[in-house]
């Protein structure tokens, strides 16, 4: 029986049970056929058109949605949405999340825990805690101390936050790397002379940081690098010299690991060890790649992270948890605790009472409870489970270079890293583009690009295990036809 909600009945049991099993059998039905590859990975129709065909300004003008109109609406919305477990998805660095994060998600919404004041989630402040803990110590660093029973060894207690993705949790570190070269910039603004060094290959939300921190964009002096971008340590006493001669002072030395572009990472032992000779700030994008810290031997490539000052790593790429869940861990907590100054005593007073302090340590004043969808997966698959997951996209990606390196016509950039690699087909940097976009008009596959030492590439990235050789094959003898006939149709006409 339908029954029209009000504000008094909007949360009819019998209703949420009823529209909650349409849902779930909907989006298991969506997983199931997404995982055989049926259908198109994307279908980018035109704004306009799904709007209308959602029928989504009848819903806001109307409301009092049947049970007829709401399943047309959720088969609507899932038809049209990109399918992550199609193994022809091998686009951008998004997790296909376990069910258990899924879970996650449905449990935060329901509760509505706004959990940045311990008092509005003190299950998820418990859970969020744990979770950082457990991060901080697969970098190597110190517990934060604010579980009595593990308290930290002697020496500086490590900090950090989970936050909404990883372009805030890097302006988090930059602000806590202002605070402790310039502690009175809270109150009087960022001073002009600081300067960020990080390399070409760099994210733009570090440029997008200093823009905020109110540098602007010409503060960001790029290291040299090599010829696949990675930043070169022995590069950086002269940038540093150089920078100092001029009057500036180094705010921050930004490093990858990896970079989004290539999935290569830049030689943090080194930079570290320069860092900490020079007194110099040391922050790692890990957000993609710090997740290896969890592999026994794929870690190797984060050798040296235990020397940063601030590290960010996103478990929604490959730690199979649904987005947002990013952390912005710190060496020494306490740096943490400088880069924001606020007394609201509405919501600070609460954590002077638990000793649980969110709200002073991130831009969220309302955050919803992030750690319990890592931890839920972390209770179904365990840190075997992730490790494997990492394993297989990351041996999937040699396999696949090898597989593109023998294939005529073909050029990798370099043997992968990580689960990203970029390659080309025959021709010019056009030809990449245009490639690209027949792809993504056709939608059996969808790849990305990336622009690596002067040249266009185009770009995996192997997120999914049931992506195989066979589909790679499909890709590249797609590829192959669209490369023919792009060139042919720019041929001068009469020529052979």
């Amino acid at each position: 029986m339908e029954q029209t909600l009000t504000p008094t009945t909007c949360w009819s049991t019998e209703a949420f049970r009823r529209h909650g099993e349409l849902v779930l059998r909907l989006l298991s039905d969506f997983v199931e056929t997404s995982r055989r590859g049926d259908g198109k990975v994307a279908r980018l129709e035109d704004v306009g058109a799904l709007i209308r065909s959602l029928g989504i300004e009848d819903l806001i003008a109307e409301g009092g949605v049947s049970d007829a109109q709401f399943e047309k609406l959720v088969r609507g919305f899932l038809d049209g949405a990109t399918r992550l477990q199609h193994p022809g998805y091998m686009a951008h660095q998004i997790a296909l999340p376990h069910y258990g994060a899924a879970l996650a998600d449905l449990i935060a919404g329901v509760l509505n825990n706004g959990m940045s004041v311990y008092e509005m989630g003190p299950t998820a402040g418990a859970i969020e805690v744990a979770m950082i803990d457990w991060m901080l110590s697969k970098v190597g660093w110190q517990p934060t101390g604010r579980d009595p029973d593990r308290p930290p060894a002697p020496g500086a207690a490590g900090g950090g936050v989970l936050t909404n993705g990883g372009s805030l949790a890097n302006l988090t570190a930059l602000l806590a790397a202002r605070a402790a070269i310039a502690p009175e910039a809270w109150e009087r603004g960022t001073p002009s002379d600081l300067v960020l060094l990080a390399s070409g290959s760099a994210h733009y939300s570090v440029a997008r940081a200093a823009a905020i921190l109110g540098l602007g964009t010409q503060a960001l002096v790029k290291v040299p690098c090599d010829a696949f971008g990675r930043l070169l340590p022995e590069a950086l006493p002269a940038v540093v010299e150089r920078v100092g001669a001029e009057g500036r002072r180094v705010l921050a030395v930004c490093a990858n690991a990896c970079a989004t572009a290539t999935g290569l990472y830049d030689p943090l032992a080194e930079v570290g060890a320069f860092c900490r000779e020079r007194g110099l700030w040391f922050h790692v994008d890990g957000a993609h790649g710090a997740s290896v810290l969890i592999h026994p031997t794929e870690s190797r490539r984060l050798a040296g992270v235990e020397l940063a000052d601030s590290l960010v790593w996103d478990a929604h790429k490959l730690l199979q948890t649904s987005a947002l869940c990013t952390a912005v861990l710190f060496r020494d907590g306490a740096t943490l605790g400088r880069a924001f100054r606020q007394d609201a005593v509405y919501v600070t007073e609460g954590h002077r009472e638990t000793g649980v302090d969110f709200i002073e340590q991130q831009f969220e004043c309302t955050k919803t409870p992030l750690g319990l969808k890592l931890l839920l997966t972390l209770a179904f698959v365990g840190e075997a489970g992730m490790a494997a997951n990492i394993e297989a996209v990351f041996g999937l990606a040699g396999r696949v270079h090898d597989q593109i390196s023998r294939r005529e016509g073909f050029e990798t950039l370099c043997p992968p890293e990580s689960n990203i690699l970029c390659f080309r087909y025959a021709g010019d940097d056009a030809i990449q583009s245009r490639i690209r976009q027949e792809l993504m008009r056709r939608g059996d596959f969808l790849v990305t690009q990336a622009d690596v030492a002067g040249r266009r590439w185009l770009r995996l990235t192997l997120m999914n295990p049931l992506t195989d050789e066979a589909t790679i094959d499909r890709l590249l003898e797609t590829i192959e036809s669209l490369g023919r006939d792009l060139e042919r149709d720019r041929a001068p006409a009469g020529s052979a």
